[in-house]
């Protein structure tokens, strides 16, 4: 299939810059791929939407402040730190990337430096630090998407508000560079009032540069995702694949999940932490995954992509017209569907 396939026209004003006042109080499609039929909900109704035989698995992830601003002389550059190459050395994008050739010198608010060691396309950076990563994070921010346009002073001024609010209730462990945003919507409350009915499990997926990936190939099936690493504790997945042969309809929180679910499902792998490359396009073969509970994605993402092989392109285009026209919230702090 052709890119151009999973394209879209996106109204400016549906792209979500704040979340909703209380996270489960965002919108709910639901959408049944089966019938085809679309019904509309608050996203606290979803305990009631939820059939007794479901359980459900969420990617336990943390997001790290890796969004950090430097001084490059009087200038300011945003960094989006994207891996730690050792105690002093990491990789990043830099915007723009034109301020931070190699050797230059830069500083963070604190006075502390680093310099640029190496360049790479798109802006990717190699940094050398005089301080620590922690130190580092001491100044970070929430790494929300270039979408939401958080410019450095707007930036500033919410900086509490989104390191809280980008990050899942039940996140865990560190690693991720962006949220699995499924997961935004769940509050205390509401995932109480869900295990009292159906059995949540953990398995963790450290979102890295691979999830929002620019597809650049017109034709799907050349694309070549970037890896990721998984990790699925063994009680966890003992526990999955006896649900299965239960006949449990699993759902699955976020496209991270699903990708950390059937890549664990093609390679049955021996060992807790593997990694994944995995792009789930039309004609892929769901084995784990019955249920999927998700956000509003690019057009042309890799995220669009997957959704639409779960449920079918010309259903997830109708779904998505359908919230446009009722003036839903799309991306990371946009509203939520619910595929059945």
């Amino acid at each position: 299939m052709k890119l151009s396939d999973f394209s879209f026209k996106l109204p400016e004003s549906r792209i979500a810059r704040f979340p909703s006042d209380k996270r489960s109080g965002s919108k709910l499609m639901v959408v049944d791929r089966r019938t085809g039929e679309i019904s509309h909900h608050i996203f606290s109704d979803l305990p009631s939407l939820l059939d007794k035989n479901d359980f459900i698995v969420m990617n336990n992830t943390k997001v790290d402040p890796v969004k950090i601003f430097v001084h490059v002389g009087e200038k300011r550059v945003e960094l989006l730190i994207t891996k730690k190459l050792s105690e002093n050395m990491v990789e990043c994008f830099a915007l723009p990337a034109k301020r931070m050739k190699e050797g230059t010198v830069f500083s963070i608010v604190n006075g502390k430096n680093g310099k640029v060691e190496a360049e790479g396309e798109r802006g990717r950076r190699i940094l050398k630090l005089n301080f620590s990563l922690e130190e580092l994070f001491e100044n970070g921010y929430a790494p929300l998407p270039p979408y939401i346009k958080r410019k450095y002073d707007e930036a500033n001024q919410h900086r509490a508000f989104d390191l809280k609010r980008y990050q899942t209730i039940y996140s865990k462990n560190p690693g991720s560079i962006a949220a699995p945003t499924a997961g935004l919507h769940f509050d205390e409350d509401l995932l109480e009032i869900i295990k009292e009915k159906n059995e949540i499990l953990e398995v963790t997926l450290s979102v890295g540069p691979a999830t929002f990936q620019k597809i650049e190939v017109e034709n799907i099936n050349e694309h070549k995702m970037g890896i990721e690493n998984i990790r699925i504790e063994k009680s966890v997945s003992d526990r999955i694949n006896y649900l299965k042969t239960c006949n449990k309809n699993l759902l699955a929180v976020g496209t991270t999940s699903v990708r950390s679910l059937e890549t664990f499902a093609s390679k049955n792998p021996m060992k807790e932490d593997f990694s994944s490359g995995i792009f789930i396009s039309p004609g892929f073969k769901f084995k784990m995954v019955d249920k999927l509970l998700t956000n509003f994605h690019l057009p042309e993402s890799s995220l669009f992509i997957l959704v639409s092989s779960f449920a079918g392109l010309g259903l997830m285009k109708k779904a998505y017209q359908i919230a446009i026209d009722r003036e839903y919230n799309f991306f990371s702090y946009g509203d939520a569907m619910l595929i059945i």
